[in-house]
C-alpha cells in the first residue's frame, strides 16, 4: 500500500514537472521565435520616431529605461519599508504574538490582491492628491504592490533562522538590535531571492503602471514627467493590425525575457557567494 501511493506521488510529481517545463519551453519558444527576427540595435538603442507604432523606424528604449527607473526605484523603496517591518515582528514583539500573526495576515491578503486594484488605488491618490501620470507615481504604485512580497518572503527566511542563535546573541549580552543585524546577515541569501522575486514581479506588470506611470515616447528626465515601460510597449504594439508591429512586440518580449534571465543569474551567483561568507 505504501508503495503504490509512493508510485503514484511520484508519477503526479513528474507529470507536474513534464508540465511546468513544456509550458515554459512553449512561451519561450513562441517569444523567440516570432521576436529575435524583429530585434534590431536601433530597436534597443532608440527611441520610437513618427509612425513607429504603425512599423516605421525607432527603437523602444524609453521603455527599457523606463521599466528598469520604476522597478529598481520601486525594488529599493520597497525594501527601506519592508526590513523594518519584518525585524520588528520577529525581533521586538514575542515570537507568535497576535500583533506579528496580524501583521503577517495582512499582508498575505494583499499579496493576493490583483495588480489592477494597485493601480486603480494610486491612481486615486493621485487624483485626491492633484498628481499627474509620472515616474514618481509608478515607482510609489509598484512599491505598494511588492511590499506584500518582499515582507512575507524575507519574514519567512528570517523564522527558520535558528533560534539558539538569537539565544546565543542575548546570553553574550547583545542587544536586540545587534540580534537584528545578525539575522539580516545569515538571511541575505533569501533577501536576494525576495529582491529577485519583487523585481520580476515589478518589471512585468502592466495594470499597475497603466493608470499611474502613464506612457511616453520620450526618456523620462525627473521624477515629474510619465514614463513608458516594456509591458505596455508590448500591449499597444500586439493591438496593432500590423504584422511587423506585432513581431516587434515579441521582441519586446525577448528583450524583457533576457533582462530578467540577466537578474536572476546575478543574483543566484551573489546569493551563493554570501552564503559561503555568512558569520
Amino acid at each position: 500500500m505504501r508503495k503504490t501511493e509512493e508510485n503514484i506521488f511520484k508519477f503526479l510529481m513528474i507529470l507536474s514537472t513534464i508540465i511546468i517545463s513544456s509550458t515554459l519551453f512553449m512561451i519561450l519558444y513562441t517569444i523567440f521565435s516570432r521576436g529575435v527576427g524583429s530585434l534590431s540595435w536601433d530597436m534597443i538603442s532608440k527611441i520610437p520616431e513618427g509612425g513607429f507604432y504603425i512599423g516605421k523606424g525607432g527603437g523602444i528604449l524609453n521603455a527599457i529605461i523606463g521599466s528598469v527607473y520604476i522597478t529598481l526605484g520601486s525594488t529599493l523603496l520597497g525594501l527601506l519599508v519592508s526590513i523594518p517591518i519584518v525585524i520588528y515582528i520577529n525581533v521586538y514583539t514575542k515570537k507568535n504574538s497576535l500583533l506579528a500573526n496580524i501583521t503577517r495576515l495582512s499582508y498575505d491578503i494583499l499579496f493576493g490582491i490583483p495588480s489592477i486594484v494597485y493601480g486603480a488605488f494610486g491612481f486615486a491618490i493621485m487624483v485626491y492628491m492633484g498628481l499627474k501620470t509620472s515616474l514618481l507615481a509608478g515607482i510609489i504604485t509598484v512599491t505598494l504592490m511588492i511590499i506584500p512580497i518582499l515582507v512575507r518572503a524575507i519574514d519567512e527566511v528570517v523564522r527558520v533562522v535558528p533560534e539558539d542563535m538569537s539565544n546565543s546573541v542575548y546570553s553574550l549580552g547583545g542587544t536586540r538590535y545587534e540580534t537584528a543585524k545578525i539575522l539580516l546577515r545569515q538571511s541575505i541569501p533569501g533577501i536576494i531571492t525576495a529582491i529577485l522575486l519583487s523585481f520580476g514581479r515589478a518589471i512585468g506588470d502592466a495594470a499597475c503602471v497603466l493608470f499611474t506611470a502613464g506612457f511616453t515616447d520620450s526618456i523620462p528626465t525627473s521624477l515629474d514627467q510619465p514614463a513608458a515601460t516594456l509591458p505596455l510597449s508590448i500591449f499597444f504594439q500586439l493591438s496593432s493590425p500590423i504584422q511587423e508591429v506585432q513581431n516587434r512586440a515579441y521582441a519586446a518580449a525577448v528583450i524583457l525575457t533576457i533582462i530578467v534571465l540577466i537578474i536572476s543569474i546575478a543574483a543566484k551567483i551573489a546569493s551563493k557567494n554570501l552564503s559561503k561568507n555568512k558569520i
